[in-house]
């Protein structure tokens, strides 16, 4: 049975990203050589949420006529002067995939937290998770099911910018985003704070439903493919896994993701 696949049984990964043999996308507003670079927001609501967040410095606003009409017609706080721009223009800096929505921010980063600073409650922790698409859809449901905490590692994770910011979709500003250098003595500084930790994989000891849980709590998940890292499982309390029904067993790691939090929020009630 192969790591990686969310389920009992094993069958290929169907996810976008984190394959063995596979680089992860490249985000295009990636600061290049620079880690000091601004952190690039785009799409309605990934601008307008972080507009709303009096943490979040906004250095440029780039805009359409319709895009800023939108943004003030949903209340979003303009404080700075908006460059207006054609939409070709901002489809020539992102590249064509991007769906900018007529709107673009230059921002700065989020300030840095620390393991000792994450509330307690449902905590998600990503081994290694490297596609943005995935980990941008990760911080979505986070904040649709009040998580307290993402906490990644400094290494194998995507920039919180471009890609990602829009796959969120404004939770980058609800979520707290926690970068640790080591990951095993993240989690172990987590345990030392009273969180059970929970591993999730298919060859896990039983289903997450039918393990015992608590809160704080704690659910780890590994990269598609490759799963969670051995010293990661051996850190972890429990390691579960999600048991389904129907014939397709897999799952994206973001759907498998949404389906933990269900599982544990509802244990946990």
């Amino acid at each position: 049975m192969r790591k990686g696949e969310w389920n009992s049984r094993p069958k290929k990964s169907e996810g976008r990203g984190d394959r063995p043999g596979r680089p992860p996308p490249r985000d295009r507003f990636r600061p290049g050589a620079s880690p000091d670079g601004p952190a690039i927001l785009y799409g309605i609501h990934t601008v307008k949420a972080a507009l709303e967040n009096p943490k979040r410095r906004i250095r440029r606003l780039l805009t359409t006529e319709n895009a800023l009409r939108r943004l003030r017609e949903d209340g979003a706080p303009i404080t700075l002067e908006p460059e207006m721009v054609r939409p070709d223009q901002l489809a020539a800096r992102l590249g064509p995939e991007a769906v900018h929505q007529g709107v673009l921010a230059e921002a700065d980063s989020l300030p840095a937290l620390d393991v000792e600073d994450i509330e307690e409650g449902l905590v998600l922790v990503l081994d290694q998770i490297t596609d943005p698409h995935n980990v941008g859809a990760i911080f979505r449901t986070a904040a649709a099911f009040a998580a307290t905490a993402i906490v990644t590692t400094a290494r194998h994770s995507p920039e919180a910018t471009g890609v990602l910011a829009k796959a969120a979709s404004g939770a980058l500003e609800l979520v707290p985003l926690v970068t640790v250098q080591n990951l095993s003595r993240g989690l172990a500084e987590l345990k030392e704070r009273g969180f059970l930790l929970v591993g999730l994989d298919s060859s896990g000891d039983s289903d997450l439903a039918a393990t015992s849980l608590r809160a704080p709590l704690a659910l780890v998940l590994g990269a598609e493919g490759k799963g969670l890292r051995q010293l990661t499982r051996e850190t972890c309390d429990y390691v579960a896994r999600l048991d389904m029904p129907g014939a397709i067993k897999s799952l994206n790691v973001s759907n498998a993701a949404a389906l933990a939090m269900y599982v544990a929020t509802t244990r946990l009630k």
